[in-house]
């Protein structure tokens, strides 16, 4: 795992400055501390430090093909390039080097943009085509590694593992997009491609951009991939947990190849336990399994890792995280860059910490929700889908709608009687009232948040937006398929590998994910969906093929996630940082936010008369994201 970082002149030759260069480098130091490099011509820089995981002795980046005319510099890793570098030397290439990056610069020369189809793995890079005079970036098809870039006003493009590296740059204007401020209090996250600043983008997963010399605007990437869910597999279930097994295991044996400490992230839920009875199976040595403990029983997954540990019989390190573990807030606002939402961020980081002191590579279980049915909205989704199919939207809108406006919010009492949200759904299309349970801030409260005049900014977007382009591109009518492909495309990327990158590399830590194998998921999202969430139980197929691998209670117990007791800090601990950062200081001083509307939210939480804890955390994150990264 590393980070990349470059420059280019798109109006000429213009000389790179090594200083600038060097700086936006190091600005990326977490993300590879092992070595750094540069690659210097006219008009042409490139950065990258180094995590070093493979090839120890010879793989330092940037690196070139044999004349030199090709560079690149490489965040990632490409598991199948053992088998593309026979393929590649019976073309006549020459390999000086057994690291996976030196295929992307010969799979450059073989097969043009195509390479990145030839590849297997998570990965952004950039590589610089000296004969072609093209700069040509790519990212891997489930955005499990991060790419941001710019186009500046002289001509200047720039790009890089974190925005922090094109803000070191120093010529990035830290204009903020509203659209994206309403993209982040909607998803709590900026969804690909927007940014923050107006003046980057993200490239979106499984998608390329090639600049040229010449012209004005940059052109659009290019998307080489997408799932697509035919659900149109006959298969039996016995044939599916055995063909599951086999892909399982293919893409965890090469997840495992490195010449460094290896391991596992290991919470007591299904997804990370069944990596880890895969590896153990894999493996001639004990498998190193990390685990972190709440002090706060409600939120302590630990007793059941240690059951998964103890079969397989793990080396098994575990940290305790106290229940006030809220130091974090400005770390990772730093660490983020864009405003970032998800309070699971605090106990993720912690866990990669653990991981460092024992591991440099970790597998992880993340995406096994999206693609196995594993979201207890999942559920809920298709129960409301039943009820839609009952009557004509133009008759549920206004019956429902009435009565989800009449209907109080009832968040105190028993979940029977909290039926305006279900109102507000049945009164939505499918895609909208998958958008709204999945707000972090519904449209209604944001409404009541946002001044005027942000929301003239605004000019009437909405980020119901991101889903609807998303839908709109979906190509099926399952309505479990449809989240599905929308959770692909928007939370696994925007949320869980954000939060995952961006925390293991604070530590220097590589995650690797084989359940986001993209064969695995585009075989999974052939088969029907009933073999994912049926009769109320979600990850069907996942659980019958791991019974005979994994305790009873680890895959049918209630899931519990990576939670954080964010009501009570802000009850407790929290509550005058909430105050200082919520009713003063740069978040009011934006003139974004309505400060009656936000006191309210404040004063309701802390006499207890409502739950606002989220709310609250999605502002008080904006507001470290203005003092730690807009102010900076």
């Amino acid at each position: 795992m590393c980070g990349i970082t470059g420059i280019f002149d798109t109006r000429g030759k213009r000389a790179i400055d090594r200083d600038v260069l060097q700086r936006m480098n190091e600005s990326q130091f977490h993300r590879g501390p092992d070595e750094g490099g540069l690659h210097l011509e006219p008009g042409v820089g490139l950065g990258h430090r180094r995590l070093s995981i493979i090839d120890l002795s010879t793989g330092q980046q940037p690196l070139y093909n044999e004349d030199g005319s090709v560079c690149v510099v490489f965040n990632g890793e490409i598991y199948n390039f053992q088998a593309l570098i026979p393929e590649l030397q019976a073309l006549g290439h020459v390999f000086h080097t057994k690291s996976d990056t030196e295929v992307i610069v010969h799979a450059w020369e073989a097969w043009g943009e195509a390479c990145v189809e030839r590849f297997r793995g998570m990965f952004a890079f950039a590589l610089w085509d000296r004969n072609r005079e093209v700069l040509f970036l790519a990212r891997d098809r489930l955005g499990v590694k991060p790419l941001f870039y710019a186009l500046l006003d002289d001509g200047t493009f720039l790009f890089g593992s974190e925005l922090k590296s094109l803000l070191a740059h120093g010529g990035l204007k830290r204009e903020i997009d509203p659209l994206a401020v309403e993209e982040y209090f909607a998803l709590g996250y900026v969804a690909e491609p927007r940014c923050i600043f107006k003046q980057a983008k993200k490239l979106p997963p499984a998608c390329t951009l090639k600049v040229g010399r010449g012209g004005t605007a940059l052109p659009e990437p290019r998307e080489y991939w997408d799932v697509r869910f035919t659900l149109d597999q006959r298969i039996g279930l016995d044939e599916a947990c055995h063909e599951l097994e086999r892909r399982l295991e293919e893409s965890i044996r090469l997840r495992m190849i490195a010449e460094v400490p290896l391991g596992a992230f290991l919470s007591g839920g299904v997804d990370s336990s069944a990596v880890v009875a895969m590896m153990a199976g894999l493996s001639a040595e004990p498998v190193n399994t990390c685990s972190i403990s709440f002090s706060d029983p409600a939120y302590d997954e630990a007793r059941f890792a240690q059951q998964v540990a103890e079969r397989y019989h793990t080396r098994h390190f575990v940290d305790r995280v106290e229940s006030d573990d809220f130091d974090l807030i400005d770390t990772l606002a730093r660490l983020y860059d864009e405003p970032y939402a998800d309070s699971s961020a605090i106990p993720t980081y912690r866990v990669c910490q653990l991981a460092r002191r024992h591991v440099t590579v970790a597998l992880s279980g993340d995406g096994g929700d999206e693609s196995f049915g594993g979201y207890r909205r999942y559920q809920l989704h298709l129960m409301e889908e039943k009820l839609r199919a009952l009557l004509p939207l133009g008759l549920r809108r206004p019956l429902f709608g009435l009565l989800g406006r009449l209907y109080p919010k009832a968040d105190w009492a028993p979940r029977i009687f909290r039926a305006k949200t279900t109102f507000e759904a049945l009164a939505r299309t499918s895609v909208e009232a998958y958008f709204h349970s999945v707000s972090v801030i519904r449209n209604w409260q944001r409404a009541q948040i946002f001044s005027a005049a942000f929301k003239a900014e605004l000019g009437g977007y909405n980020a119901q937006a991101v889903f609807d382009r998303h839908a709109a591109r979906a190509d099926t009518d399952d309505p479990l398929a449809l989240i599905q492909y929308l959770d692909l495309h928007t939370y696994l990327i925007g949320d869980i590998n954000t939060k995952v990158d961006r925390a293991s590399m604070a530590h220097s830590l590589e995650v690797r994910e084989p359940l986001m194998d993209h064969p695995l998921v585009e075989w999974l999202a052939t088969l029907p969906s009933s073999l994912k969430v049926r009769n109320g139980e979600s990850k069907f197929l996942l659980k019958k093929a791991m019974e005979p691998h994994l305790p009873h209670d680890i895959m049918y117990r209630p899931k519990m996630g990576f939670a954080v007791p964010l009501a009570r800090w802000f009850r407790g601990p929290l509550r005058q940082r909430v105050r200082d950062g919520l009713l003063g200081g740069p978040l009011l001083d934006t003139g974004w936010f309505e400060r009656d509307a936000v006191r309210r939210i404040v004063e309701q939480h802390e006499a207890g008369r409502r739950d606002h804890s989220t709310p609250i955390w999605v502002l008080l994150m904006f507001d470290a994201f203005l003092r730690n990264v807009m102010n900076a």
